[in-house]
């Protein structure tokens, strides 16, 4: 693993505990950002390990996980839009 590598791991990391912890506290709209926010550092983790160990397979993962995330958003969106009536 390079500087490189390690410094974009470190700034995943950095981004992690406001992700849990808006998506464990607040109102609906809160838990949403926080949601967004660990699945987009989810998939950073995962194209980070990619890359350090040079699988390209396993670049198949992060970009499922991204579409479901966007399409489990959308789902959320939607509940959170009924609720409101």
């Amino acid at each position: 693993m390079n500087g490189w590598l390690l410094a974009a791991l470190i700034l995943l990391v950095g981004g992690l505990p406001p992700a849990l912890y808006l998506g464990s506290r607040g109102d609906g709209v809160d838990r949403l950002v926080g949601l967004q926010l660990t699945s987009a550092t989810a998939v950073g983790f995962m194209l980070v390990f990619a890359y350090a160990y040079d699988r390209s397979s396993y670049l198949i993962l992060p970009l499922v996980l991204a579409l479901l995330s966007l399409a489990g958003t959308l789902v959320f969106t939607r509940l959170l839009g009924r609720s409101d009536r």
